[in-house]
C-alpha cells in the first residue's frame, strides 16, 4: 500500500522533472538577485557636510515654523505675557563703555543694550525727579534682567548726586528747593485702569486683570485681595500696597437659597465643585438659615469659609 501510494504522488515524468527543476531555478534565482544589485547599481557618494547642513537647516526651518504657529495660535493673555516674559529674558549683544545712568541718553542706552522698553520706564523715572546714587540702584531697574544689571555694574560711573533732590541752577533757577509730594493712594474698588497704571510696575494689561478679576469677584472686602491677581508679582504688590485703600466696601453678593449652579460657579472663590455641592445640599436639606449653615458641606473648611463668606447672603 506505501509504496503504492508513493508510486503515484513522488513519481515523476521527465517532463514533470523538468519542470520542478525550472521552477526550483526561478525561485533560487529570485532569492539571490538582491544580493547582486549593488553590482549593477551605482551608488552615488554621500557628503556627510552637505548631510550635516541639511540637518540644521530642517531644525532652523521647524524653529520657525513653531514660533510662527505659536504666534497664530495666540488667542488669549497667558500666551502673550509667557512670550513677553522669554523676550525680557533673551541676552542682548552690547557695547560695553562707562556712563553716568543719570544722564545718559536713550542712544547711550541702546548702545548698552537696553531695549526700548526700559530706556523708556528710565527716562520716565528720571524726569519725575528720580536719581540713582550709587552703581547698585540699576539692579532696581524695572524690566532690566538682573544678569545685565551686574554686568554694566562696573561700568557705572555716578558724579556727585545730592539725596536732598537739589537742583543745579543753571537747570532750574526758578526752584529753591523742594517739596516731597504726598503720596496719592486709590481705592481699590473705585480705581478705574489709568489709575492702576499710575502705580509702579502696573502696565496695562496688569491693570486690566486687576479690573476683571475685582468685576468677578464682585469688589474687594481686603485690599491684600489684590494681591491674588494673576501674574502680578508679589513684589509689585509690596511696593503699591502702601497707596492701595479700601473706601468703598461695598460688594456684590450671591443669594446661596436662590443662585443656580452656574450663577455661583463663576465666581472664583466658588467655582464648580463648591457650587453644586450649595446646591445639593439645598435640595437635600432646604434652604440655608444663615450663611455659616455652608460649614456643615464636607468641601468648606474655616480657611474656604472666612474667604468666601462675605460674598454669600441668605436674602
Amino acid at each position: 500500500m506505501w509504496r503504492r501510494f508513493i508510486r503515484d504522488y513522488f513519481t515523476f515524468t521527465k517532463k514533470e522533472r523538468k519542470a520542478v527543476i525550472v521552477i526550483l531555478s526561478v525561485i533560487l534565482i529570485f532569492i539571490l538577485l538582491p544580493y547582486f544589485f549593488p553590482l549593477f547599481l551605482k551608488q552615488k557618494p554621500v557628503s556627510y557636510k552637505k548631510f550635516q547642513n541639511e540637518i540644521a537647516q530642517l531644525k532652523m526651518e521647524q524653529n520657525d515654523s513653531v514660533k510662527n504657529n505659536y504666534s497664530e495660535n495666540e488667542n488669549n493673555e497667558l500666551y502673550d505675557d509667557y512670550s513677553n516674559e522669554n523676550k525680557k529674558n533673551e541676552s542682548v549683544k552690547a557695547e560695553v563703555f562707562y556712563f553716568d545712568p543719570n544722564t545718559t541718553s536713550p542712544e547711550d542706552w541702546k548702545r548698552l543694550g537696553i531695549k526700548d522698553k526700559t530706556i523708556h520706564t528710565i527716562q520716565n523715572y528720571l524726569s519725575k525727579g528720580g536719581r540713582f546714587y550709587k552703581p547698585a540702584d540699576i539692579s532696581k531697574i524695572w524690566g532690566l534682567p538682573l544678569r545685565d544689571a551686574q554686568h554694566l555694574i562696573p561700568y557705572v560711573r555716578i558724579k556727585n548726586v545730592n539725596k536732598e533732590y537739589s537742583f543745579e541752577k543753571k537747570e532750574y533757577p526758578k526752584f529753591t528747593s523742594y517739596t516731597a509730594k504726598s503720596i496719592q493712594t486709590i481705592d481699590v474698588n473705585e480705581a478705574d485702569t489709568s489709575a492702576f497704571i499710575s502705580l509702579p510696575g502696573i502696565g496695562s494689561k496688569l491693570a486690566q486683570r486687576i479690573i476683571a478679576f475685582r468685576n468677578k469677584l464682585g469688589g474687594f472686602y481686603s485690599v491684600d485681595q489684590l494681591a491674588q491677581t494673576y501674574l502680578l508679582p508679589d513684589s509689585t504688590f509690596q511696593k503699591i500696597k502702601p497707596r492701595l485703600i479700601l473706601g468703598n466696601t461695598h460688594i456684590k453678593q450671591i443669594n446661596i437659597n436662590t443662585a443656580s449652579t452656574d450663577e455661583m460657579k463663576t465666581h472664583p472663590y466658588i467655582r464648580y465643585a463648591l457650587a453644586n455641592a450649595i446646591f445639593q445640599y439645598r435640595q437635600q436639606h432646604g434652604n440655608f438659615n444663615s450663611v455659616e449653615e455652608i460649614k456643615k458641606i464636607m468641601l468648606v473648611n474655616d480657611d474656604i469659609f472666612n474667604k468666601v463668606a462675605p460674598y454669600l447672603t441668605i436674602q
